[in-house]
C-alpha cells in the first residue's frame, strides 16, 4: 500500500471537468500533467462520445478518467499493482463513472488476448508504462491489434517515436514504430516524449505534426 498521504490531480474537461482526484505517492508513479491531457484531448477532440478506450498503464487513472468525461461510452482500465486498482476504484466511485471498468492485470498480456479474442475492440488505446520497465515495444506491438485502421494509441515515453522509415540521428535513442503505425502528432513536456499514433493499412510517407 502507498506509505504516505495522496497527491491530487484534477480533470480538467467534460463532465467531471475540475473535479479533484486523489493519487497516491507511489514509486515510478508519474500522473499525465494537466497541461499534456489538455493537448491531448484537443488533438482527439473533447467529445468522445461513441469511442470504446483502453488505458493499459492505468496508474493513477487519470487518462482513462479524462476520456470517461468526455462521454466515451466505455473505459477499460488495466493496473497490475493491487493498491492502485483499489485506488482507482475509490475515485471511480467517486465520479459515479458508470462507464468505467477496472481490471487487475499485466497490461501487455491483456492486450494481446485480446487483440486474439476481439481484435480492434477499442478505438484508442492510452499507454503510459513504466519508464524503466522497457516495455514500450512489446505495449506497441499488443495495442495495434486492439485497434482498427483508423483507431488511435497514445503513448508517453522518454525518447521520442519515429516513423519506420524516418533517419535516426547516429546515437539519438528512438522509438521506431511499427509498420502499421503511423506518428500524427508529438510533443515534449520536460522529460516526457508524448505520441499520438493512427494505425494504417500501409506504411505511408510523410511526417509528424508538431504541437
Amino acid at each position: 500500500m502507498a506509505r504516505q498521504a495522496p497527491q491530487e490531480v484534477r480533470l480538467i474537461g467534460g463532465r467531471f471537468k475540475r473535479t479533484p482526484l486523489s493519487v497516491p505517492i507511489w514509486p515510478g508513479l508519474r500522473p499525465t500533467s494537466s497541461r499534456v491531457r489538455e493537448t491531448l484531448f484537443n488533438w482527439l477532440g473533447q467529445d468522445l462520445s461513441g469511442w470504446r478506450v483502453l488505458d493499459a498503464f492505468a496508474g493513477s487513472g487519470a487518462l482513462g478518467l479524462e476520456a470517461a468525461s468526455r462521454g466515451a461510452d466505455a473505459v477499460v482500465m488495466l493496473e497490475r499493482e493491487p493498491a492502485l486498482v483499489r485506488h482507482i476504484q475509490a475515485n471511480v466511485q467517486k465520479l459515479g463513472a458508470s462507464a468505467v471498468t477496472v481490471q487487475a492485470a499485466d497490461a501487455v498480456a491483456w492486450m494481446t488476448r485480446q487483440g486474439v479474442q476481439q481484435p480492434g475492440g477499442f478505438d484508442l488505446v492510452l499507454l503510459d508504462p513504466p519508464f524503466d520497465a522497457g516495455l514500450f515495444d512489446a505495449a506497441l506491438k499488443a495495442a495495434v491489434t486492439c485497434i482498427p485502421v483508423g483507431g488511435w494509441i497514445y503513448l508517453e515515453a522518454p525518447m521520442p517515436c519515429v516513423d519506420p522509415s524516418s533517419p535516426v540521428r547516429e546515437g539519438a535513442h528512438a522509438l521506431h514504430l511499427p509498420a502499421s503505425l503511423r506518428l500524427h502528432r508529438q510533443g515534449r513536456a520536460g522529460v516526457v516524449h508524448y505520441h499520438l499514433i493512427e494505425r494504417v493499412a500501409s506504411p505511408p510517407g510523410g511526417h509528424a505534426q508538431g504541437i
